[in-house]
């Protein structure tokens, strides 16, 4: 560790503070960006990044061989501690590589390639092809058997990333472009639907090819990122089809939904501006490498276009963090969900699984998690979306709901946005 962050981390550590108006609304915990940007760092880093590489959802018991095998607290993995491996993981990658590009430090490079390999391993440890786990559980190998385009976008998302960063050995851009060739080239056979393992293998969970904007932006980018992996024209080719064609029951073309940004999603996915940010960080993500990866302006202006209008849609979702109170002490007892989800019956259909993961016991389960997803996971996910716009506009909100939070009082990993809004926005001069 370099004494810049040595220094950093001291100040994270040592000087928060808490700036409260009359009223007692909370403005700031941190006494400067830095300080809170380097104390999620650590929070991050000292407890949530399990030893493959992977961001857990919460500190908690790790599900076992026989947990995965039976669908324990369900077929799905939701509510347990590895139910976001890669999605978390992938997302939080490209902020992980900007971190290190401004560093240059060491740790910080050693630390992308700790979760690019996390990334690999959620690839590997399944004998279906294509099939990207949520996590490992005890043994290191074991893991639900049903993943889902969740999951499987921000793998890419986050691979490409540290496959261009500069950071990997030639050695591991062999490693990764292998993998993501042999991934691509099974969902190219499914019609980019999402495998299934263990007792649902021969199913899907999760698409690419539908008409929301999050359909159609995942999949441009995922098509136009294996050209850049592997140089081999079909991809480009792909691409380049896929950009005017129409999804089916959509008149418009791919091209036309990115460009109309987030907003006609609304209809399919409810809450996306109060609760559901979280899950268009990939997309708005995507859209901001798609701009940088395409040359023909037209599409460029597009693309833009799209961005920029998540960005006007999301800042307004910033503002939530006010209502966050770093001394609440409501109860996460998802921590315990062996407890709060001991209902449990074999789940021979995808739609069993998804029951079964609705049956909890709210008086163990407590309110904190909804508290946080709704307080903190949501504005920091906002932020990050406006971040991406890549222009630098929102910096004062991004800054404020970044500096608002206590991080070591926070139960779920989901505060990794923060760094990625942080690491999004252009550096300052």
């Amino acid at each position: 560790m370099n004494p810049t962050t040595m220094l950093r981390f001291g100040l994270a550590v040592i000087l928060p503070m808490i700036v409260a108006m009359p009223c007692g609304i909370i403005l700031a915990v941190q006494s400067s960006l830095l300080d809170a940007v380097e104390q999620a760092h650590a929070e991050l880093w000292n407890k949530r990044i399990d030893q493959h590489g992977i961001i857990l959802d919460y500190i908690g018991e790790i599900p076992t061989p026989e947990d995965c095998k039976v669908g324990r607290p369900n077929a799905i993995g939701w509510w347990s501690p590895i139910e976001n491996g890669p999605m978390f993981t992938g997302l939080y990658l490209p902020a992980a590589c900007e971190r290190a590009r401004r560093s240059g430090d060491s740790v910080d490079k050693a630390n992308a390639l700790r979760l690019a390999q996390g990334l690999l391993k959620c690839a590997s440890v399944s004998d279906v092809p294509g099939f990207i786990a949520r996590g490992m559980g005890t043994d290191g190998k074991c893991h639900y058997p049903l993943g889902s385009d969740d999951q499987t976008h921000p793998w890419f998302y986050g691979l490409h990333t540290y496959f261009m960063s500069g950071i990997p050995s030639v050695e591991e851009r062999r490693q990764v472009a292998k993998m993501m060739r042999e991934v691509a080239d099974v969902l190219e056979t499914t019609a980019w639907r999402c495998p299934c393992d263990g007792a649902f293998q021969g199913q899907f969970r999760g698409a690419f090819q539908g008409h929301l904007f999050r359909d159609a932006v995942r999949y441009l980018f995922m098509l136009r990122a294996m050209y850049d992996v592997t140089h081999d024209g079909v991809w480009l080719e792909r691409y380049r089809k896929a950009l005017t064609e129409c999804p089916a029951n959509c008149d418009k073309t791919r091209v036309q939904i990115c460009a109309a940004g987030y907003g006609p999603d609304r209809e399919a996915i409810k809450g996306i501006d109060d609760y559901q940010q979280w899950i268009y960080v990939g997309s708005q993500g995507s859209l901001a490498k798609l701009v940088a990866m395409e040359t023909d302006e037209s599409l460029r202006a597009q693309y833009r276009a799209g961005l920029a209008i998540n960005a006007k849609n999301s800042i307004a979702s910033i503002e939530a963090h006010k209502a966050f109170d770093n001394n609440d002490a409501k109860v996460f007892g998802n921590a315990n969900w062996r407890a709060v989800y001991s209902t449990w019956f074999p789940q021979p259909t995808q739609a069993e699984a998804q029951r079964l993961s609705g049956i909890a016991d709210k008086s163990k389960r407590g309110e904190r998690k909804h508290y946080e997803a709704r307080y903190m996971r949501n504005p920091l996910a906002a932020a990050a979306i406006v971040a991406l716009a890549g222009d630098g506009a929102g910096r004062d909100a991004i800054n404020r709901a970044i500096r608002h939070y206590d991080y070591s009082k926070l139960h779920m990993s989901e505060f990794f946005f923060a760094e990625c809004a942080y690491y999004a926005l252009p550096a300052e001069k």
